[in-house]
Formats: structure tokens, C-alpha cells, sequence
């Protein structure tokens, strides 16, 4: 979390400008089941952890219990509080038997107990949010809820999530709306399509601010005593596997690229670990058997290692339908990394013109650049590095920045 080093002036003009309270409250219940899962942050539990070392020195942690439907919350004092953040910044391979022991230690106080009527408290997993009671728990507890709206994908792209999923985002985006004392969005686009939603459903609009994700919790300096991945020209495509990531294209590109190039073809390493709604990718991963030895699949990727897979890269591939943000095209750039991504709004808000832009259905325009950046010193790939040239990264002091000015205006 070095990224976030120097943002103490932040926390202090915040707790200054806080009305009716010092301390805010931070919902960490994803973080919980998350790490008590051993599964490695994804892009929202990153911003979860991002927002646990800006104000953890100043919140309460707020832990979700619920039997069948929402029941209650449990609010830690700020000594259990504290104990906690520092061991979700800096977890251990035992966090599980660790988060039991420390529950049943820590005696809870519930919410009844808690006096933090006039309190913000911070949602930013989407955790909870739209489970019934959930609401009614807020109004109770007298809070001032704010909001982090990552996306509306399930809404407006329900074919790339599983069952059920569209009727589950719009009960968290009506909670958001007809309870948000405020909204924090990681981009415009996503600002965007929250503010159709809302008209759409004859809703209000909270108080709401865009502000980019910061990228600057990784860094060159990461993988500096590691050696080149591998020996030849490969690409990297860093997410989650599934439908609406768009894997499928890129591995029937490879598949042309062998036939075409045989022992030639450049590599592709395959950063995340499995999910959902990709199952043709997920076949051809297992069992096509010209894309063995050419396609590296990740599963698990520490830090350093997705700095030294991408500094090597030819280019950081993206070929996404439809994304919220994109941590993975600002993070590639901020090293140097070319980048070939899908034409998406939220892309150019985050990189403007300096990737190489296609269409997510373009099958054979993917074919054409991967074979041109794979080239020894390939022009295309060359007048990208030019364009990156001045390139300035999101920031999470910008990100913070933002929000705690909107935090402070909050009555």
C-alpha cells in the first residue's frame, strides 16, 4: 500500500470537515469473505483495501451478519478496528482461523450498542447492498450512507452474468438511490449510466462525484531483482475469465496465429483466475492442443509478478464488451506497456488516444496488430510508445482527493 503513503494531510483536512463526527465507518464485510476464501484481490477488493488504508486511521469496521435475510451489523470498537485493517493490508496464509478467533475474542458491539447516529459509512464492495432488510438496517442505525458504484454491467449486459444477477444489481442500485446520502463513481461512464438508470426508474439522483481509481499501489520497482518471464514475444490479458472479458477472441486469434506462424507465433499469458459464463474459452484452454505451449494460463499472480509479466509484454490485450473502469489498461500504461483494448468510453475517459482501439467483435483487426506488435521492432507498436510519452497515470491521491472534498460537503 505504498501508493498511498503521504495522504495523511488528506485524512486530516477530512476529519476536520466531517459534520457531527470524527470518524467514519467503513463496511468491510467483502474484504472478509474474500480473504477468508484465500482468493486474491480482484479489481473492487483492490479498491476496498485502497480505501482501508486512506481512512482506516480514522474509521470503524462494520461486519454484515446475516441468516437468510439481512439481521444485523456488528460495529467494532476503534482498537478492534484498527487490529483488523492492519491485518487485511497485510494478510497471512491463516487469515481465516485468525478472523475467527479474533470474532470471538472481540465480544462485538451490534449495532444497538453503537452511538454512531450522523456517521458516514462507506460501502465501496457492493456487499449487502439490496438484501432485504438491508435498507431498513440503515434507517436505523442513523447513518449517512455513501456509496461506490463500480458498474451497471448487469443491468445493461445481463448476458454476460449468471442467473439472476440484472434482478440482484437493480435491488442494489434502488438501495443506492432511494438511500445514498451520497455516490462515488470510478468513472464518468459509470457516473453516466447510474444517472440513466435513475431516470429510467424515476428516482433521485443522490449527490454524486466521478473520480478514477488510483493505479499507483504497483510499480515498476516491484519486479526489479526478477528475471523476463519468457524467452519470446508474448501479450498479456489481465482479468477474470469470463463471457463479457472477451477470452474467447483472443485465444481463436491464437489459434489463427499458429497455423499461421507455427513455432513463430508469439506467446499469451492468461492472468486470472476462472469464473463464469466462458465456458468455450474455458474448453479451449483445457483442451485445444495447437494453443499448447503458445497460451500460459495465471490463475494465481502476485504483485510483482504481473509487474514483470507486463513490462515484458508486447502489449497489455483488453478486448473486453463492456467494462465499469479497467485498473489493468491504466496499470500497463503507468509501466510503459502498450496496450490494445476494446473502443470503450470508459477506456478513452482513462487513456485517451494513446492505445491501439478495436472492435470487440473485430476478429481479424485483433489478428492484424497482434502479428504487427509481435514484429521486432514494430512501427505500430512504436508510435504507441510515442503517444504514451507524458502519460500521467490516475492517482489515489486524486481519487481521495476528490472524495474527501465530497465527504465534507455532506449535511
Amino acid at each position: 500500500m505504498s501508493g498511498l503513503s503521504g495522504l495523511s494531510g488528506l485524512r486530516a483536512t477530512l476529519k476536520h470537515r466531517l459534520h457531527g463526527s470524527d470518524e467514519l465507518l467503513i463496511d468491510v464485510t467483502r474484504l472478509l469473505v474474500q480473504l477468508s476464501a484465500n482468493k486474491l484481490p480482484t479489481g473492487i477488493d483492490r479498491v476496498c483495501l485502497a480505501y482501508v488504508a486512506q481512512f482506516g486511521a480514522i474509521s470503524r469496521a462494520v461486519i454484515q451478519v446475516r441468516h437468510g435475510v439481512f439481521s444485523y451489523s456488528n460495529i467494532l470498537t476503534r482498537a478492534e478496528s484498527a487490529l483488523l485493517f492492519d491485518r487485511l493490508l497485510n494478510p497471512s496464509l491463516n487469515f481465516k482461523q485468525w478472523l475467527v478467533g479474533f470474532l470471538a475474542k472481540s465480544e462485538l458491539t451490534t449495532w444497538r450498542k453503537a452511538a454512531v447516529h450522523g456517521h458516514v459509512y462507506l460501502n465501496v464492495g457492493h456487499m449487502g447492498i439490496g438484501v432485504p432488510g438491508y435498507g431498513h438496517w440503515l434507517k436505523r442505525l442513523g447513518v449517512k450512507p455513501v456509496f461506490l458504484v463500480h458498474d451497471l454491467i448487469p443491468i445493461s449486459h445481463p448476458e454476460y452474468c449468471v442467473p439472476k444477477e440484472k434482478l440482484r444489481h437493480i435491488s442494489r442500485m434502488e438501495t443506492v438511490l432511494n438511500h445514498g446520502a451520497g455516490v462515488i463513481t470510478n468513472s464518468q461512464a459509470s457516473l453516466d449510466a447510474l444517472q440513466e438508470f435513475a431516470a429510467q426508474r424515476g428516482l433521485r439522483l443522490p449527490p454524486a462525484v466521478s473520480a478514477l481509481l488510483g493505479v499507483d499501489l504497483i510499480d515498476a520497482r516491484m519486479a526489479q531483482d526478477m528475471e523476463r518471464p519468457l524467452p519470446g514475444p508474448y501479450f498479456v490479458v489481465v482479468s477474470t475469465i469470463e463471457g463479457r472479458k472477451n477470452h474467447l477472441l483472443l485465444l481463436k486469434v491464437w489459434q489463427r496465429l499458429v497455423e499461421q506462424l507455427g513455432k513463430d507465433a508469439p506467446g499469451l499469458v492468461v492472468i486470472g483466475r476462472r469464473g463464469w459464463e466462458a465456458e468455450s474459452a474455458m474448453d479451449l484452454l483445457d483442451r485445444c492442443e495447437p494453443l499448447q505451449g503458445f497460451v500460459v494460463e495465471k490463475p494465481f499472480c502476485s504483485d510483482a509478478e504481473l509487474v514483470c509479466y507486463l513490462q515484458h509484454a508486447q502489449a497489455l490485450l483488453f478486448p473486453s464488451h463492456i467494462e465499469g473502469f479497467g485498473l489493468p489498461l491504466a496499470e500497463a500504461l503507468s509501466l510503459g506497456t502498450p496496450v490494445i483494448a476494446s473502443d470503450l468510453a470508459v477506456f478513452r475517459e482513462i487513456a485517451h488516444d494513446i492505445p491501439e482501439y478495436i472492435d470487440p467483435l473485430d476478429g481479424m483487426a485483433w489478428l492484424s496488430a497482434v502479428k504487427d506488435y509481435a514484429a521486432q521492432g514494430s512501427a505500430r507498436r512504436g508510435e504507441q510508445l510515442g503517444r504514451m510519452k507524458g502519460y500521467r497515470a490516475p492517482l489515489w491521491a486524486d481519487h481521495f482527493a476528490r472524495v474527501n472534498a465530497f465527504l465534507g460537503e455532506l449535511h
